[in-house]
Formats: C-alpha cells, structure tokens, sequence
C-alpha cells in the first residue's frame, strides 16, 4: 500500500480503536496512549507488507497484540498483583465488533475466564490474549504439550457452559456477615491473631464453608465476587490452618459461634450462679483466715512513692484482684475432664502459633438480659514460664495494658521473669528498670549511683508451699460445689454442641473441659459477682498497669 492510502486506512479506523482502548484502559490518557501506539504500529507495518488481504482483521489483530502488551506491563506495575487477578479485566480478542449489542456477552466471557481453573487461565490467557505458541506455554508451565491442548480444549467447553448458565449468589453477597469477636486458646505466633481476618471478605469465606465443604467457584458464587480473588485468600487460610482442603474443596478448620439470645442467657445463668457459689466463699475464707498476711505473698504495690528504707505491702483488695482469677483457674484440676488433650485439637501454624482459634458472629438485633455480663477487652489467662516460675496475667476492662499487648505478651513475660530472677543477683541496669517501670512492674527511688530502692509491683508467690496452701482453698470449695457445677454445666453443654459443625465437635469438647477452671468468663463472672456486693473495690489508676499479674514457681 501506498502511504497515502495507508493515511486513509489509519484515519478510517482511528474512532473505533479509541473506543475499543477506551472500554479497556484504566483511564481516558492510558486510552489515548494505547490508541496511538496501535495506530503507529499499525501504519509501520503496512509500510513494508503489501500482502493484506483483510485490512480489518490486520487492524484488529495489531490492536490485540498492543493490548496483551499493555496489560502484561500493567500487570509487571501493580505491587503483589499477579496476572490471574487481572484476569478479569482481559479483553476478548475476538470483539472487533465491540458494539454495545455484545458489550454484557463480552462481560460475561470475561467473568467466566476468572471461573477457570488456575493453570486453565494461564493457558488461555497465554494462547488466546497473548499470542503465545502451544509448546512454548507447555514448556514455560512444565506440562506436556498435550496437556495445553486438553486444557484449551476443556476451557472452551466450561466458558460455554458457564456463559449459558445464570449464576445464583446467596444472601451474603448482599448481606455479608462480620466477626463480632475472637480469641484463642494456645500460643501466639509472629502474626497478630485479627491480621488474618482484617479483610471482610476473609471473614464471609470461611463463615460460608462453616457448615459444608465447598469449591472456591462455589464460595465465589455465593459470595458474588471474582474466583480468583477467593483462590488466593483461601490459599493463605489454608496455609495457615483456618481452612482444610478436601479434595478440590474447602471447609472451616475453626469454630464459628452464631449464637442465640436463649444460649447468651443460659450461658450467662450459668456463670453468674457458679461465680456466686465460688467467688463469695473463696473471698470470705481468703479474708478471714489470715493468709493474706502470710511473708511468702510478696507485693509492695503502693499509690505512693515507694520508701528508701521499708517497703510497705501492697493493700488487700489489689493482691485479691490476683489471687481471686488465679486460684479460680488454677485450683480442682483433678476434678476436671481432661479425656482430650491438647496437642489432639490445636493447630500448628507457620508463625509458630500454636493454637485453637475461635471467632463469634451475632445478630445486630439482640435482646440480652440487663444483667448480661459483657467480656470487654479481655485476654487471658496467659501464662510464660521459664522452667521454674511462670508470670501468670490477665488483661481485662479494668487493667492498662496498651493496644497490641496479646501479640507482645509472649516475649514481654520471658523477659520480665528473666529480670526478676536476676535482681536476686545484682541490681538491674537503668535502662531495664525504666523499661519495667513503664510495664508498672517496679517502682524506684533514690540515686541509682547512690542510695536506690526497688520494688516489685506485682504479686510474688515466693515458696511452693504458698502457692499449693491457696490452691487448696479453691479445690475444696469446687468439691464442695461439685455436684451443682456438673448440673448447672450439663444443659448449657448439650446445647453449645448441637450448635457445632460435626467435624469441629471434638475441638468444643475439649474447651469445655475447662468451664469453671482455666475458663475466661468464669473468671470475669467471679471477679464481676465480687464488684457489684462491694467484697472487690475498683482498682486505682495506678494499679491498673500490674493489675491480676503474678509470678509463681513452677
């Protein structure tokens, strides 16, 4: 062709290619750019080819390899993005005949091709939209060459199918549901526990597959969004234990609570009742009998600045605010359940966590009764021991930890006990005592160079003796209950069960094993009972920091 002709041509095509940019580019100036190098590309080539028999499949075809060009570069540009999540956006290369008549068709084809499977997409992309030979694909994916012709051959099938079929997505696409709250019973790894359910649609994958395994095709239609974008959210909660696969399917590895007002109440019943039979009789013989005064519960907890020569014991009510909780979980161990073990139901996961992971959904509209004991704020027990103490702490509405402080626990306490032990040996250095000071661990006073004091803020249980005299105090009050704990647990047992998806049955009873034992809301029922008849006062803002913290021999 002659140049002028070509002019003419490239003229003739210049509205439709910007139309056909335009529908695909993320902005009306990438629109333009990809217009013109079309354009240019297109009139080079007529320049030295003279053997173009269909001008406009050659247009259309220079306009298909410049796009599978721009998207491969804007694919290289989007940080942690890979080509299967842009998926999606891919053009079909056979729509030269852009038209609005077959604009939803072309929609639908693309969101069919995000419905493939992962390596299915690959190759389709690779073949149809970037021009690439079947056995140069074959050998970039490490597959046989016939295996690329069987993928392309199937891949034309399900896009038919899926292009004839209406997908159907349930309430949660319009509706989607939202962790109320969650906890976990174990250790905690590098990752913060709420980081892996940060994103909403995290939280509605894994509520979806709760009660029935599912394909990711499937979540995606129930969850009204893009496959790819569910392949690689279930990838990650797969890799770290929050889904298991079973065969091309997924189903839920934790426990999601959804419950009722009536399980709320019964739940809360429960607790208040056993909290008033143990709490109140544990307080009275803890107060009446004098062993608050025994010289092996060390704590010089005080509001003032301590003294440089006499350190005075911390008051009653902040030493109960530990000892209370602690004997609560830890006392009556023989009469416990303990049939599962542990190690038969946590998960072990690639951060190091070590644990059982919990999460509740509730219903925005729920009438609970005005006494419903509420759990704000709260984490614990938690224990760290070095082999021959523990730091035992619990952090609730009513303590001063600071934001973050469940992922910081675990190094926090080793470093605490390791600092406790070694002043037995030699006085600390500056820097450790203010970071310990700012824990609300010690208080100081004096000249460090000169005459210096330190005192320990928190609850010492300083010999074996001790600690097993107060244990002993709470195993004999929950025998003396035994018989109407068991009564009071056995309905509520029964009904939280039925509640449990049956794969995950097993993972509850073990957690109820620990119901008034090592078990969050019998602790916070006991120490609640003890505020509202006045036997615990409030603690003070300077006690909140070292508030229920404890460190015992093992």
């Amino acid at each position: 062709m002659n140049r002028q002709d070509i002019e003419k041509t490239i003229t003739e095509y210049i509205k439709p290619i910007f139309g056909f940019a335009l529908k695909r580019c993320k902005s009306i100036h990438d629109a333009e750019d990809l217009s013109q190098e079309i354009a240019i590309r297109a009139f080079r080539t007529l320049l030295i080819k003279d053997d173009v028999a269909d001008i406009g499949k050659f247009i259309w075809t220079v306009a298909h390899n410049t796009l599978s060009n721009y998207y491969r570069d804007t694919a290289k540009s989007m940080v942690g993005v890979s080509i299967d999540e842009v998926a999606e956006l891919i053009a079909d290369p056979y729509s030269e005949l852009d038209t609005d008549d077959n604009t939803e068709a072309i929609h639908r084809l693309q969101n069919e091709i995000a419905y493939l499977s992962k390596l299915q997409r690959r190759i389709v992309i690779a073949y149809y939209f970037e021009n690439r030979k079947q056995a140069d694909i074959a050998t970039e994916l490490g597959v046989p060459l016939g295996t690329v012709k069987w993928h392309l051959f199937e891949a034309k099938k399900e896009l038919k199918r899926g292009m004839d079929t209406m997908r159907k997505a349930s309430e949660l696409k319009f509706n989607p549901i939202k962790f109320h709250s969650y906890g976990i019973n174990g250790s905690i790894g590098t990752k913060s526990p709420d980081e892996f359910f940060r994103s909403t649609l995290a939280q509605n994958i894994c509520y979806c597959v709760r009660n029935t395994a599912k394909t990711i095709n499937e979540i995606a239609d129930d969850l009204g969004v893009s496959p790819v974008y569910v392949e690689t959210e279930v990838e990650s909660l797969e890799e770290y234990g929050f889904l298991q696969a079973q065969k091309d399917k997924y189903i839920i590895n934790f426990i999601i609570s959804e419950p009722t007002a009536e399980l709320l109440t019964m739940q809360n019943n429960m607790y208040k009742r056993a909290a008033e039979l143990f709490a109140n009789d544990l307080y009275d013989e803890l107060t009446s009998s004098g062993i608050l005064d025994d010289p092996d519960i060390l704590c010089g907890q005080t509001d003032a600045p301590i003294s440089l020569t006499e350190s005075p014991k911390a008051d009653r009510n902040f030493i109960l605010w530990t000892l209370i909780p602690y004997i609560a979980a830890w006392s009556g161990e023989k009469l416990m359940d303990e049939s599962i073990s542990f190690e038969e139901v946590a998960t072990i996961r690639p951060d190091g966590a070590h644990n059982i992971y919990h999460a509740s959904v509730v219903p925005d509209e729920m009438v609970l009764p005005e006494d419903y004991v509420y759990m704000r704020n709260w984490c614990g027990p938690m224990w760290n021991g070095n082999g021959e103490r523990i730091l035992w702490q619990i952090d609730s509405e009513w303590s001063e930890r600071g934001d973050g402080y469940r992922l910081k626990y675990s190094e926090e306490s080793k470093r605490i006990l390791s600092l406790y032990e070694r002043e037995f040996e030699d006085r600390l250095s500056k820097d450790e005592y203010a970071w310990l000071a700012e824990r609300g661990c010690v208080k100081t006073n004096g000249d460090y160079d000169g005459h210096f004091k330190s005192a320990w803020q928190i609850v010492e249980l300083a010999s074996k003796d001790i600690q097993n005299e107060l244990l002993a105090i709470g195993e004999r009050i929950k025998e003396k209950y035994q018989t109407e704990f068991d009564a009071l647990k056995a309905p509520y047992a029964e009904a939280v069960l039925k509640s449990v998806p049956a794969h995950l049955r097993k993972v509850k009873e073990y957690e109820l094993q620990f119901v008034f034992h090592s078990d969050g809301w019998f602790l916070l029922h006991c120490i609640t009972t003890l505020l509202k008849n006045g036997k615990l006062k409030e603690p003070t803002e300077g006690q909140r920091k070292s508030l229920t913290t404890l460190i015992a021999n093992v």
